[in-house]
C-alpha cells in the first residue's frame, strides 16, 4: 500500500467517523435484556411522532440544577430517556436542558410549575442545604404541562407519554371522586392518592353526595359511603353507569375505627352495598385475615406503667402475592403489590349480561371472622385462625350492560331539593366496574405503611376503566422489587427452606471438598509420572 493510499484511507475513516457523530442524535440503539424491556421506550411512546403534524414541534425542557447533576446519577438517566424520545420522533420532539441557577431562570421554572427542593450537602466538612430543581416542562403550540419534581425513572415514561398525548390531542385526563363516608374528606384522608393522580396527569373533580355526574366523565372513584349515601345519591351513580360510565368502588362490610380504639362493627348499609351486589359483586359483612401479615406498631404500658412500643404481625393487615392475582387482566398483569387493611371479602353474583373476572385473592391460608372481630393488637391471643380457609376474593372486575338498580321503581325524591332527577336512558350502554373490598387501601394509612404499590394498582385500574390499555402497559413496565416473603403456605415454605439449607450447608461445602480432593489427586498422579514442573 502506497503512502497516498494510506492517507486516503485515514481521511475517509475520519470522514465516516464525523458523519456518524452528526447522525448519532437521530439514531438510537440500546440492548435491553430486562424481562419486560423496562429500559426501552414502549411502542406507544415511540409512535408519538405520528400524532405530531408535519412542520410542528413538541418541546421538552428539563430544568435541572448542575449541582444536583454533579452529585447524583439520576439526572443523567432522566436526560437519556428524554433524548430517546427525541431520537424516536424523527425531529418532531426537541429536548432542551436548562440550569435554573440564576434568578431569572429560576423564576421562569417556578412560573411554569417546577418546584424547588432542598437537599443536604457536605462541602469542606461543613453540612448545609442546597436549593435545586429537577422538573420537566412539555410545550406544544400554546399549551404546556409540567412535572414539578422528577427524581425517579419508575413511572417517568408513563408520566411523560400520558401528558404528551393529552397535549397533542387537546384533552385533559379527568377523573371524578366521590368520598361517600361522611367522616372522611378527600384532602385530609386521601392525600397520597390525590398526589399520585396528579403525578399521573389526572385532573380530579370532586363530587358531593347526590351531585350530578356527567356521562362524559371518563371514570368515577367511589370511596366508601355504604352508611351515608342516600337513594338520591345512589340514583346519580346508577344513572351514570346506565349511560356507560365506569366506576371504581372501594367498599367494605365492616367498619373499623382507625382513629380511635380500633373497635369494629358490621356496617349498616343504606343501599350502596345492595346496589353493587345487584351489579355482580357482594361485599360480605366479615373481616378477612391472612397469614401473609404485615407488621403493626402500637403503644402499651408494662406492669410498672412505662410506655412501650411493640411490633407484631397483624393478620388484619396483609399483602397480596403475585401468584394470587389474575395475570391475564391488564390491571393485575405485571403486578407490583397490594396491601389491604381490615378488608372484607367478595363473592360473585353477576347478572347474565355482565362478565366477571377475579382480579385479587388472598392466600389459601386466609380465614374470616363474622363476629368477635378481635382487631385490638394488644389482644392478639384472640385472633384465632378459625373457619373455612381461603383463598378469598378481594378485587374483581365487571364488564357488560348492567341492569338498573332503580329499574321499575319511582325515582327517589329528596326533601328540600328543588331539582328533579333525570329519567333513565331508554337502553343501558356497556360499562365497566371494579370493586375492591377495602376502603383503607387508598387512604392515609399509606403514609404509615409506605405501600406505594397500592397507588400504582389504583392508577392502573382507573386507566383500564378509561379504556387506555396502552398506558397500563407502560406503567406495568416500571421496575419492581421482589419480596422476600413470597411463600406463605407452610409446606411450601418449609420445602424451600430445606432446599436452601441443603444447598448451602451440605451440597456446596461437599462440592468444594470434592473439587479439592480431585485436584490434589490429579496433582499427585502427575507428580508420580514426573510431569510436575515441566
Amino acid at each position: 500500500m502506497s503512502k497516498a493510499q494510506a492517507r486516503l484511507i485515514r481521511a475517509l475513516s475520519l470522514t465516516i467517523l464525523a458523519l456518524c457523530f452528526l447522525v448519532s442524535q437521530r439514531l438510537w440503539f440500546r440492548l435491553d435484556l430486562t424481562r419486560d424491556r423496562s429500559h426501552t421506550l414502549s411502542a406507544a411512546s415511540r409512535n408519538l411522532r405520528r400524532e405530531i403534524p408535519a412542520g410542528e414541534e413538541l418541546r421538552i425542557t428539563y430544568y435541572v440544577s448542575g449541582r444536583l447533576a454533579s452529585m447524583y446519577p439520576i439526572p443523567s438517566e432522566i436526560e437519556d430517556m428524554l433524548r430517546e424520545y427525541a431520537s424516536w420522533s424523527g425531529g418532531s420532539i426537541r429536548v432542551n436542558l436548562r440550569d435554573p441557577t440564576g434568578a431569572e431562570l429560576a423564576a421562569e421554572a417556578e412560573h411554569l410549575g417546577v418546584l424547588p427542593r432542598q437537599i443536604p450537602t457536605v462541602e469542606q466538612d461543613q453540612a448545609g442545604v442546597a436549593t435545586v430543581y429537577t422538573g420537566i416542562v412539555i410545550e406544544y403550540l400554546d399549551r404546556y404541562d409540567t412535572l414539578p419534581v422528577v427524581f425517579s425513572l419508575d413511572t417517568l415514561e408513563y408520566d411523560l407519554t400520558s401528558r404528551i398525548r393529552s397535549l397533542l390531542r387537546g384533552i385533559e385526563r379527568r377523573i371524578g371522586v366521590l368520598v361517600g363516608d361522611a367522616y372522611r374528606d378527600w384532602e385530609t384522608h386521601y392525600q397520597p392518592l390525590a398526589l399520585a393522580l396528579g403525578q399521573s396527569g389526572y385532573r380530579v373533580r370532586q363530587f358531593g353526595a347526590g351531585e350530578e355526574i356527567p356521562p362524559s366523565l371518563p371514570a368515577l372513584l367511589v370511596l366508601g359511603g355504604a352508611e351515608d349515601l342516600d337513594e338520591w345519591s345512589l340514583y346519580r351513580i346508577d344513572y351514570y353507569i346506565q349511560n356507560g360510565g365506569k366506576v371504581f368502588f372501594a367498599l367494605e362490610g365492616v367498619f373499623v375505627d382507625s382513629e380511635g380504639a380500633l373497635e369494629a362493627r358490621v356496617i349498616q348499609d343504606r343501599g350502596l352495598l345492595a346496589m353493587v351486589s345487584f351489579y355482580g359483586a357482594t361485599v360480605q359483612p366479615e373481616l378477612a385475615l391472612d397469614r401473609n401479615a404485615r407488621t403493626l406498631q402500637y403503644q402499651t404500658r408494662d406492669p410498672n406503667g412505662s410506655l412501650q412500643v411493640r411490633t407484631i404481625l397483624y393478620p388484619h393487615w396483609f399483602g397480596i402475592l403475585a401468584e394470587n392475582v389474575n395475570a391475564a387482566h391488564p390491571v393485575t398483569a405485571d403486578f407490583s403489590g397490594l396491601d389491604l387493611y381490615w378488608p372484607s371479602h367478595l363473592s360473585l353474583t353477576p347478572p347474565q349480561s355482565v362478565e366477571a373476572e377475579i382480579l385479587v385473592t388472598g392466600t389459601p391460608e386466609g380465614w374470616v371472622r363474622g363476629d368477635d372481630f378481635a382487631t385490638n393488637p394488644g389482644e392478639a391471643y384472640r385472633i384465632e385462625e378459625t373457619g373455612d380457609r381461603g383463598p378469598y376474593i378481594f378485587g374483581l372486575s365487571l364488564s357488560g350492560t348492567f341492569p338498573s338498580w332503580f329499574g321499575g321503581v319511582a325515582k327517589p325524591e329528596r326533601e328540600g331539593d328543588a331539582g328533579e332527577l333525570p329519567d333513565p336512558p331508554a337502553a343501558a350502554l356497556p360499562s365497566r366496574i371494579i370493586v375492591v373490598s377495602d376502603t383503607d387501601m387508598a387512604g392515609d394509612l399509606l403514609n404509615y405503611t409506605l405501600a406505594d404499590y397500592n397507588l400504582d394498582f389504583l392508577v392502573k385500574a382507573l386507566d383500564w376503566l378509561g379504556n387506555d390499555d396502552e398506558l397500563i402497559a407502560i406503567r406495568g413496565r416500571s421496575g419492581r422489587i421482589g419480596r422476600l416473603d413470597g411463600i406463605v403456605e407452610p409446606a411450601r415454605k418449609r420445602a424451600a427452606m430445606n432446599f436452601v439449607q441443603g444447598l448451602n450447608v451440605v451440597f456446596l461445602p461437599l462440592a468444594l471438598i470434592g473439587a479439592g480432593l480431585l485436584f490434589a489427586w490429579k496433582r499427585g498422579r502427575n507428580a508420580g509420572r514426573g510431569t510436575v514442573g515441566r
